[in-house]
């Protein structure tokens, strides 16, 4: 059984502590024990060194088990004491991300509060990614219609996306809106770019998050 992506996100601004390192190595061991220190390793993105630093700590604390395999290697497997720690640690996690979305959403929708005011009813996302997501959470209490919901990205397009049918950009030549929002960080202004000849043209706003 392969066990679930680790943890810890690869960020700038939200480095993981010692703590997540310890909750993404019981949660990687708790669906996988026989994982090997070096994909432990290879999994989080530390060194071999970090890893056997950090399986002896947990060994000495009680919360895992070593169980030699052969003369070279073992299985990592938690204790009762492991599981119990790990279900408080993931659940201190899952409250900390739920916050931090939720701060999120409330700046979103924020910066989105000027649409109402400028009396823009109908918008077109674009870029269905996880801030895309975001916004239309926090589009979502505002009398903001989204008419469509368009990527760049021609594995996207014809998908789902949270109930929206993801287009390709031509089809805002066609659809009535008054806005369009990026909801794109990483590419914004290539996108921008890319837009503005047709918002010059049909007279939309462009909106940036």
């Amino acid at each position: 059984m392969s066990s679930l992506p680790a943890l810890p996100l690869d960020t700038q601004y939200f480095a993981p502590s010692r703590d997540t390192w310890v909750l993404a190595i019981l949660d990687a061991l708790r669906y996988d024990s026989a994982l090997s220190q070096r994909d432990l390793a290879k999994r989080l993105g530390l060194s071999g060194a970090v890893v056997n630093q950090h399986l002896r700590e947990l060994q000495e604390r009680g919360l895992i088990r070593f169980e030699a395999r052969n003369g070279k290697s073992y299985r990592y497997i938690p204790t009762a004491a492991g599981e119990e720690q790990h279900a408080e640690m993931a659940c201190g996690f899952s409250s900390e991300a739920i916050r931090i979305y939720t701060a999120l959403k409330r700046q979103v929708a924020a910066r989105l509060n000027g649409l109402s005011r400028r009396a823009i009813e109908r918008i077109a996302l674009f870029g269905a990614s996880e801030t895309c997501e975001v916004a239309l959470s926090a589009l979502g209490t505002m009398p903001v219609k989204v008419v469509a919901v368009v990527d760049n990205d021609p594995d996207k397009q014809g998908t789902i996306f949270h109930g929206y049918v993801v287009s390709p950009p031509h089809i805002l030549e066609m659809v009535d809106c008054q806005a369009v929002l990026i909801t794109s960080f990483g590419r914004r202004d290539e996108i921008r770019q890319q837009l503005e000849p047709l918002c010059r043209a049909r007279g939309m706003e462009m909106v940036s998050l």
